[in-house]
This record gives structure tokens, C-alpha cells and sequence, in this order.
């Protein structure tokens, strides 16, 4: 009996002592096989720095401490990325998934305060595409379960004075079923995997030369993305930048209380990029844009919105758009001795089906806006367009209800030197049109108008031109039997001007011609 119970002892200690044996084995062929992975399996672009690498035995856990990859052309030996990594932790490798299936199954990892730097005016993109050795092999496919990056920044340079291009502060990411393979890794997006999320307490985007655009805090999760206090703005005062540009540009101050984006999907198809979105919302943006009119006149070609669409470098598709309670100040300085005049648009609720240049016929983007105009005289408008139209055809129609004439005022006096008065009571217009031309249908109910010519100065009103304008427009629509007078136009468009202008240019010409024609259709 008891030479059995020895027998039985030393059988279970020598199964321990295998064991033990082949788990410290393994984990030296893993320690070691990613020392070499490091080493040598990195091409030679891609450089490497550690300070130790610890390995837990029983768990199968490897440690990299202060670790710093960076990221060279492979023409050249500049560097353009540097990434540091106060710790990586790769937890739980799977002993019998490498022996028997022949791949890398990793439970975890952990990647602790990475600091990335990228700068963008040391890549030689076209140079490194005509070099196709040196990209990363995998003799093995990887499969993580987790992925998590824990305090995390994030720096993107250019090659400007303020080269600060981008800026992420104390963001996180986790990624979860991973899988890189021989293929996969040879494609845009090198890695498949399922669910992830991310946050970041602060993020700066440098959008082009003049504005600059944060945000609060930032959440995704769920394939729901909701940004917090988004601020776009010109970072020059409106005086310094008429000193700086060379032709007019707007003057921005835009914040949005939120911006929210559900059901999210983005990938590559066919090597193109794909981004869609089920709904879109904003909340409360309020807008201030300023126009120095004074500065030359920028006589690029303007796109209408459905050639933007159409043309953009990438597949978009966004179900449904909603602003909520948005406010807009247009001001526009057009004489040296002020500041300018302001149009205020107030109360915007917009929804928009259709951001997209994905969908097919018979889909159109419909654009439903209502809101307040000039704080008192409420509208509705209508805009629906093709993006698969190469004439750019749309329709664009509003209805605007009760306005008191001398609210315009802050516009017309500052810039037209004319003040006037009176109110309109409806005005209903339609616009047809595509990228050259348009129509224009209007009518229109109002009373008691009257036009002031004011002079240079613009305090004192000029009897002789105010009176020879008043000889051209109908005091009123009350000798039409409705009450309303109509007229319809041509408009040929300047394609040097915005999208808005010639909006306003098909209202202005049909207004011109009820108020002071003949208010025949």
C-alpha cells in the first residue's frame, strides 16, 4: 500500500514537474519570440526602444516597460511618428492555441499613458508607394480579446508656425475581439474587429489656417458618438483677419451645446472609405459670421450643395439630420465708416433626410427648415435636390409671415444708406433652378411701404432720391383684388458667390418686381 501511495506521489509530482517544466518552456518561446517579433520581424522603418521586458511564468503574462516605437520613411531614415508607452501588458497568451491551432490568441492587452507625436510634413508618402518590401509579416494570425489604451495623448504636427494640428488630451479606447491575419494586414483598415468605444476629456483640431476647432469631452460607445461643447472659431480678431486674407472669407464664432451620432459604421469598400450614420443631431448651435466686404472679392467657383456631396473623396450616408433651436448673425460691413449690418435668423429647427451621395433614384436630399426672421416674422422653407443631377437641379421654396420693414434696418442702413418702412404681411416664393440659372415665382401682401435714401452719412434723409424711389414702388398690394401682388423672374447666377446668394438674388429680383412693377404675373 504504501509503495503504491510513493508510486502515486512521484507520478503526480513528476506530471507537476512536466508541467511546470513545459509552462516555463512555452513562456521562454513566447518571451522570446517577441523579443524577436521587436527585434527583427519589425521592418526597417520601424525602430524599437524597452527598458525590460518581465514575464509572469503561470499566467503567461509579458510586461514591457517604457517602451518607444517610431515610425521612419522607408527611403529614408527621418522619423515622422514616435510613440511611448509607459507600460504594455500582455496578459493571459494562450499556450495551446499557439502549440495546437498554430496562432496567437492573446486575452489581453493593456497599453498605459501612450504618448503619440505625428508630424505630417515629414512623410514621404508618394516616394514610400513605390516601395512595396518592408511591410510587416505575420507567420501567424493574432487574436485579442481585449484591447483597452488608458490615458492616452495625442499630437499631430505640421510644418507651420503653430504646427500644433491636432490634440488629444486623457483619451481611452477599448477594442474588443481582434483578429490581424496574413490577408487582413495587407488591407486600408489592417485589423477586424467587433465591438469598441473610446472617450477623450479635450480635443483641439486645427480645421485650416484661420479656424480652430474643440470640443469638451467626447463618448463612443455603442456605435453612438456624443461630442460636448463644440467651438468652431476664427482665431484672429475680425480686423486682423481683413489684414491677413488677400479676398473676402467669413469671420466664424460657432458653438453647439451637442452633437450626437447614432448607429455609426465606417470601414473601406472596394479600397474606398465608407462613413454612415442612421441620425444625426445638434443642439443649440448658435452661429455669429462676419464679412469684411471691403476686401477683395473671392472668384472661385462655388459649388451648389449637391455637387459637394457628389464629389466628395469618400462614400457618405446619412439617413437623418436634425438641428434643434439653432441661431444665426450674418453681418456684413460694406461701408469703411461702420461696422456693418445684421440679418439675425432665430428659433431654426431643421431636419434633413438624405446627406448622402450613396443613394439612388428616386431619393433626393430634403432639407425642411422653420424659424423666425429678424427676431419677429416667422418662415418655413423647403429645399429638396438630386446629388446624382450633373445639371444640379433643385427646388427651393419659403414662405415668410408677418415682418415690420424697419427691422431690416439693421442691415439696409449701415450698407444700402436707405432706411424703410412698413410691414409685408405674407411673402410665398418658389425657386427652380440648377447651377446656372433659376426661376423665380413670388407673391406678396403688405402695406404703407416706403423707402428713405439716407445720405453718405447715413443720418439724414435725402428728400429728392427718397422721393423719385417712392415714385417706383406700390405704396401697398390692397389694388389687387387678393390683395397680393405677383410677379415671377430669371436669374442667371454669379457661380463666384454662395449658394445663399443666389437665394437671396431670386428673392430680391422678385420682390424688386412685384413692389415696383406692374404686380402682373
Amino acid at each position: 500500500m504504501k509503495k503504491a501511495v510513493l508510486i502515486a506521489s512521484y507520478s503526480v509530482s513528476a506530471v507537476i514537474l512536466l508541467f511546470l517544466g513545459v509552462v516555463v518552456i512555452t513562456n521562454i518561446l513566447v518571451k522570446n519570440k517577441f523579443e524577436k517579433f521587436l527585434t527583427s520581424r519589425l521592418p526597417n522603418h520601424i525602430t524599437q526602444d524597452y527598458e525590460s521586458i518581465s514575464l509572469n511564468t503561470l499566467g503567461g503574462t509579458i510586461t514591457v516597460n517604457e517602451l518607444t516605437i517610431m515610425l521612419g520613411n522607408k527611403t529614408d531614415s527621418v522619423v515622422h511618428t514616435k510613440v511611448s508607452v509607459a507600460k504594455l501588458i500582455v496578459e493571459n497568451v494562450s499556450y495551446w492555441d499557439y502549440l495546437m491551432h498554430s496562432e496567437i490568441h492573446i486575452e489581453d492587452i493593456k497599453i498605459n499613458s501612450p504618448t503619440m507625436s505625428y508630424y505630417t510634413h515629414r512623410v514621404h508618402r508618394k516616394q514610400d508607394a513605390a516601395v512595396t518590401s518592408g511591410s510587416i509579416k505575420l507567420y501567424k494570425p493574432i487574436r485579442v480579446d481585449a484591447l483597452s489604451i488608458n490615458n492616452a495623448l495625442l499630437y499631430i504636427y505640421d510644418n507651420e508656425k503653430d504646427s500644433l494640428v491636432v490634440y488629444v488630451e486623457n483619451s481611452a479606447v477599448t477594442i474588443n475581439d481582434i483578429t490581424i491575419d496574413k490577408d487582413i494586414i495587407n488591407r486600408r483598415l489592417p485589423v477586424e474587429f467587433k465591438k469598441y468605444k473610446a472617450s477623450a476629456d479635450s480635443i483641439f483640431v486645427k480645421t485650416n489656417a484661420f479656424e480652430n476647432l474643440t470640443v469638451t469631452d467626447f463618448n463612443l460607445d455603442a456605435k453612438k458618438a456624443v461630442f460636448n461643447t463644440i467651438k468652431l472659431k476664427t482665431k484672429y480678431s475680425k480686423n486682423e483677419l481683413s489684414q491677413k486674407i488677400t479676398t473676402e472669407r467669413d469671420h466664424f464664432d460657432l458653438e453647439a451645446k451637442k452633437l450626437t451620432v447614432d448607429a455609426i459604421a465606417f470601414g473601406f469598400e472596394d479600397r474606398m472609405l465608407f462613413l454612415s450614420s442612421a441620425y444625426v443631431t445638434i443642439d443649440t448651435p448658435d452661429l455669429k459670421m462676419f464679412r469684411d466686404k471691403l476686401v477683395a472679392d473671392d472668384v472661385t467657383i462655388k459649388k451648389l450643395y449637391s455637387q459637394s456631396l457628389r464629389e466628395l473623396p469618400f462614400q457618405l450616408t446619412v439617413d437623418s439630420v436634425v438641428i434643434n433651436n439653432a441661431s444665426i448673425e450674418y453681418t456684413e460691413k460694406v461701408k469703411p465708416e461702420n461696422n456693418g449690418g445684421s440679418i439675425y435668423l432665430n428659433q431654426l429647427n431643421v431636419k434633413i433626410a438624405n446627406v448622402s451621395n450613396t443613394y439612388k433614384a428616386p431619393e433626393h436630399t430634403k432639407l425642411e427648415i422653420e424659424g423666425s426672421f429678424m427676431e419677429n416674422a416667422p418662415f418655413k422653407s423647403q429645399w429638396d435636390f438630386d446629388v446624382n443631377n450633373p445639371n444640379d437641379d433643385f427646388v427651393f421654396s419659403m414662405q415668410i409671415g408677418e415682418l415690420q420693414a424697419d427691422r431690416l434696418n439693421t442691415f439696409t442702413e449701415p450698407n444700402l444708406k436707405m432706411r424703410l418702412r412698413g410691414q409685408t404681411d405674407k411673402i410665398y416664393y418658389t425657386i427652380d433652378g440648377n447651377r446656372t440659372t433659376s426661376s423665380v415665382d413670388l407673391k406678396v401682401k403688405y402695406e404703407n411701404f416706403e423707402i428713405s435714401v439716407l445720405n453718405k452719412q447715413g443720418n439724414k434723409k435725402n428728400w429728392v432720391l427718397s422721393t423719385v424711389a417712392n415714385l417706383f414702388v406700390s405704396k401697398d398690394s390692397q389694388d389687387k383684388s387678393d390683395n397680393f401682388r405677383e410677379a415671377s423672374a430669371e436669374v442667371v447666377r454669379n457661380k463666384t458667390k454662395s449658394v445663399f446668394n443666389f437665394i437671396w438674388l431670386n428673392l430680391s429680383k422678385g420682390l424688386l418686381k412685384s413692389i415696383a412693377g406692374n404686380g402682373e404675373k
